[in-house]
């Protein structure tokens, strides 16, 4: 009895189990990437996402960009900074929720170049 409730748990589990967290399969820039202007943030996720927080940070500290896209889960994230980029290093961090409920979260970096 006891062999046979463990089999349908397993059983019952397996899809769960199985079940792959939401990843990203595109950002652009594109991570490690060399570029001369970004007039656009983005993100491009293989399941709807929900971001919750980002940020964009460079060696001088935050920079202030802008949500394109809502609070709604989606397959792609979207902003853009509210000025232009001066050269130099730069690192978007996202954090989210995938549609399984799990907490994900990431990040791209990119070089602006003069």
């Amino acid at each position: 009895m006891i062999k046979q409730t463990l089999i349908g748990l397993v059983v019952a589990m397996a899809p769960m189990l199985a079940a792959a967290h939401s990843k990203s399969e595109a950002t652009t820039p594109a991570d490690g990437a060399t570029v001369t202007d970004v007039p656009e943030l983005s993100m491009r996720f293989d399941d709807p996402m929900r971001i919750i927080s980002v940020s964009l940070t460079s060696p001088d500290g935050d920079v202030e960009i802008k949500r394109e896209t809502g609070m709604d889960p989606a397959t792609e994230f979207r902003a853009m900074p509210l000025e232009e980029l001066a050269p130099g290093s730069y690192r978007f961090d996202w954090r989210g929720m995938a549609s399984d409920g799990h907490p994900m979260q990431g990040s791209f970096s990119f070089t602006v170049a003069e």
